[in-house]
């Protein structure tokens, strides 16, 4: 991946979480030189395991082949719906990098507390392997963990899509995106956003 080049295309995945029953999640793609090209949206069940699929159906959606990596805002979304983005990585063969805003212990304590019993999820967990904290220009760190792509690679990418603070500018629209769709949809059988 050439990380210079303009035309250089993110898909930003994040999400909206109100403690309903689901949680919307939004996918911006955005050129390096941050002109926005596409959208597309997607549900997860707060407390389920679709995370993954609802990823998926994101970039399925979109349907572009112009895509370089995929950036997802978090691992751990929804009240703990965990992301599998070694999976996403095998499907859409596509780097993917996980953006994370806080240095923390981590979150098997607190699996273990609301889900006592439920292995899938701990190994979902323990799946996503460790973070690696990346220095911006700016002085912000930034937690990272990257699948098909070098680590600092991912670093530089991180860079080059962050025009202030610490929030990759494809993650910031996404969010802000997701909130937005969250903030007036209805999650009934025919919602727009019915998967």
């Amino acid at each position: 991946m050439h990380i210079p080049k303009k035309g250089l295309r993110a898909l930003g995945i994040a999400e909206s979480y109100s403690g309903r029953a689901y949680s919307t999640l939004a996918g911006v793609v955005m050129r390096k030189d941050l002109i926005i090209d596409g959208f597309a949206f997607s549900r997860v069940t707060v407390a389920g395991m679709d995370g993954t699929d609802a990823v998926l159906k994101i970039v399925g959606d979109l349907n572009r082949s112009d895509i370089n990596f995929i950036l997802l805002s978090g691992g751990v979304i929804a009240f703990f719906n965990i992301i599998d983005p070694q999976k996403v990585q095998d499907r859409t063969r596509l780097p993917v990098i996980c953006v994370t805003y806080e240095n923390s212990e981590g979150l098997l304590a607190d699996i273990r507390h609301h889900f006592p019993g439920d292995i899938e999820r701990m190994d979902a967990y323990l799946r996503l392997g460790d973070r690696m904290p990346y220095t911006l220009p700016s002085g912000q760190i930034v937690y990272l963990r990257s699948w098909g792509i070098d680590p600092a690679d991912a670093g530089r990418l991180c860079t080059a899509f962050t025009c202030q603070g610490k929030i990759p500018e494809p993650l910031r629209v996404a969010r802000l995106s997701a909130r937005a769709v969250h903030g007036f949809v209805k999650y009934e059988p025919d919602s727009i956003l019915k998967s």
